[in-house]
């Protein structure tokens, strides 16, 4: 994992930042990306090269496809390569879902979903000659609970396309030595949480769970690990 390059987009801040510098103990460089959050992106850049590894900030809109392929060069130029996909990007929206619009559903849709399949597609020639590459998107812990979602429903729609992306991907490429697959979030400390006074603080998780779930998903020993969709959840919702 030494000579490795990670892109890990949406590491900014949070749980972008946490993956981003657990993949720093393992990767020769990250490459950060950003949206709107330049100083944030700046900072986990500055934690990362602290730790003696390269890393740089790169800007890009995921809703806009050549944006995507844009940041996807500039990071392959300035470090030769991307070996490792992050896709943490995965905004939402808290609205009964009568009371949506279409733009809304395109908006969260583009970006959960279509942001991250030009994420992957752009990232997968370099991996397919290489004959090595790991692609990990980070889904929701209930994404294949084909359930009622009054309030989110956008997000948990496109979060379930993303476990079927996943593992159309994951077969499509096994043949040339990449594996794709999914960590998927529940309930995590500094993140969102339901208007819920009961929540036993204990029972959330942390950036850091996600992190090392992360982390051994890149590992040489998760070689026939794909398709898969790991929970960091404990018990929430089980």
């Amino acid at each position: 994992m030494e000579s490795r390059v990670a892109l890990v987009m949406g590491s900014a801040r949070g749980m972008g930042r946490a993956i981003a510098l657990a993949l720093a103990e393992a990767c020769a460089a990250v490459a950060v990306h950003y949206r709107s959050d330049a100083a944030g992106a700046d900072e986990t850049v500055a934690a990362i090269l602290g730790t003696g590894k390269g890393s740089a900030a790169f800007r890009a809109d995921l809703a806009d496809e050549a944006e995507v392929m844009a940041l996807v060069g500039a990071v392959e130029r300035a470090f030769g390569r991307i070996d490792i996909l992050v896709n943490n990007v995965g905004p939402f929206l808290v609205k009964a879902w009568y009371e949506l619009s279409a733009g809304d559903w395109d908006a969260l849709l583009r970006v959960n979903l279509v942001g991250a399949f030009s994420c992957m597609k752009s990232v997968l020639p370099g991996m397919r000659r290489r004959k090595w590459g790991r692609i990990i998107n980070i889904g929701y812990s209930r994404a294949e609970q084909l359930g009622a979602f009054p309030t989110i429903a956008p997000y948990a729609a496109a979060k379930t396309g993303l476990v079927i992306l996943t593992r159309t991907a994951a077969k499509t490429e096994a043949g040339y030595g990449i594996t794709v697959n999914m960590v998927s979030p529940g309930l995590i400390r500094g993140g969102a949480l339901p208007a819920d006074k009961n929540i036993d603080p204990e029972t959330l998780g942390s950036f850091e769970d996600v992190a090392r779930a992360v982390l051994s998903l890149t590992s040489e020993g998760a070689a026939k690990i794909t398709g898969s969709n790991v929970i960091v959840a404990g018990t929430w919702k089980m």
